[in-house]
């Protein structure tokens, strides 16, 4: 299965760019696709009440509702990251390389 990780913001170029193959499904695959599509829906409608004029304090609230959706999603990412390729990367003895990566991403992710 080939999956495409799209870039990430401070990621090394090398990372970016990879195409991610593993012989494990993402255990929460439908679940995450289905916070992201329904994230992109939110978004839509914000930019729509946004060129609507609507109340500004309004649309504050649909933006912080789709942050949390977002990092929901995020966190779920990572999860199923750490439950098969960094697991399926150690099995291989080539863990070190996986364990930065998300040691990388949770830096970003407390700030």
């Amino acid at each position: 299965m080939y999956l495409y990780t799209p870039p990430v913001v401070g990621l090394k170029e090398e990372t970016m760019n990879q195409l991610h193959q593993h012989n494990t499904r993402h255990l929460n695959e439908e679940k995450i696709k289905q916070l992201l599509k329904t994230g992109r829906g939110q978004v839509e409608g914000i930019l729509k009440m946004y060129e609507e004029g609507r109340y500004c304090v309004d649309i504050s609230k649909q933006i912080l509702s789709v942050i949390a959706m977002l990092q929901n999603a995020n966190a779920l990412i990572l999860n199923d990251h750490i439950s098969t390729c960094v697991t399926e990367a150690i099995f291989e003895q080539k863990g070190k390389e996986k364990i930065d990566e998300i040691t990388e991403i949770l830096v970003k992710y407390l700030r």
